[in-house]
């Protein structure tokens, strides 16, 4: 198993480098590509020989992994995709791999009363829609929000591993504050996607605070293996329970909140609660709702309550109404200026 998994992950890096058209990639190039790809993964120098990279590419090029990679030599030492767009990656599913996933759906779809098949759900309703798709040579029917362009998507599963084997992670870092990148030690504990953007949470040193930080503010991501991890019992569930996003304002307690939903809002609100917390406290006549929250203060949940405009208010408590209404009349100023931009 070992061994396939190291030809997935050589396989993968010799994609990857293909992709990058801006870069001549020699036989050399591509054995340290993935000599480096698998020593960050084990964690211990375990070097190509050129033999098994001329294997690898022959293996590629062939159907017997299904790639069918057009990897074409050039200049008579360097390797590239005679098509730019091709990755194995993008490989449409053969008849035998749509046979084998269909059966595959339909036995997990038989735990679909059990509590643990709540956290697969969702993946195996796209793999549903990836076979049909498939079979009817037609557009899937489900389409998810995603952006693909999205800054800092590489380092996922770099930062996955370090999570799953506990590895301390040196981070070049530059946040939209700083004016030069800083670099540090951080031991990440958890991947967490909000609102399109992924986040790694953990903390720079075992007596800091827990903090996040933003993937498209990552500029390189090293392993550090002599730094030993610290001991952790995170509880992701428990530590955001209480907000919205992922900024967990550390010493501040939540506390309730009291909201005021106009009546067009107010079935959105009611089928797609805020939070978790939510409790619908009344429904007036003219539709409106009042609700509460429960919640620890923070700029997601500023944000998601001004995106509502004039069709949300805040009630209680006193200072965050206050806060809310000096925001609102800023942005008013800046339209009734005389001059716009």
């Amino acid at each position: 198993m070992a061994q396939n998994k190291n030809a997935l992950i050589r396989y993968k890096t010799i994609d990857k480098c293909l992709q990058n058209h801006y870069k001549q990639w020699t036989l050399e190039d591509l054995i340290n590509a993935c000599s480096e790809a698998l020593y960050e993964f084990e964690g211990k120098e375990n070097p190509v020989s050129k033999r098994t990279i001329q294997l690898d590419i022959q293996l590629m090029r062939s159907e017997k992994l299904g790639y069918n990679a057009p990897i074409e030599v050039y200049d008579k030492k360097f390797y590239r995709y005679a098509d730019e767009d091709f990755s194995i990656t993008d490989i449409p599913l053969t008849e035998t791999d749509i046979n084998v996933l269909t059966e595959t759906v339909s036995m997990l779809k038989q735990f679909k009363d059990f509590s643990l098949f709540n956290d697969v759900s969702d993946i195996v309703q796209r793999l549903e829609d990836k076979i049909y798709a498939e079979k009817s040579h037609t557009q899937p029917v489900i389409h998810l929000d995603k952006n693909e362009k999205l800054k800092g998507l590489p380092f996922l599963e770099q930062i996955y591993q370090a999570i799953v084997k506990k590895i301390v992670l040196v981070v070049t870092y530059k946040s939209f504050k700083s004016q030069e990148a800083s670099q540090f030690t951080f031991f990440p504990f958890l991947l967490k996607e909000f609102n399109n953007r992924w986040f790694m949470v953990g903390k720079r040193k075992e007596s800091h605070p827990i903090s996040n930080l933003a993937l498209d503010r990552i500029e390189r991501l090293d392993f550090n293996f002599q730094m030993p991890f610290i001991a952790t019992d995170f509880d992701a569930e428990a530590f955001y329970k209480n907000v919205i996003g992922v900024t967990v304002n550390t010493g501040v307690q939540p506390r309730a909140i009291r909201l005021w939903i106009d009546a067009t809002n107010a079935p959105y609100v009611l089928t797609k609660p805020l939070h978790g917390s939510q409790r619908h406290l009344q429904t007036n006549e003219d539709g409106s709702i009042i609700i509460n929250l429960y919640l620890i203060e923070n700029f997601e949940m500023e944000r998601l309550f001004l995106g509502f405009g004039n069709g949300l208010e805040v009630l209680k408590p006193e200072r965050l109404r206050n806060r809310m209404k000096r925001i609102l009349k800023e942005s008013l100023m800046l339209y009734e200026a005389e001059d716009g931009i």
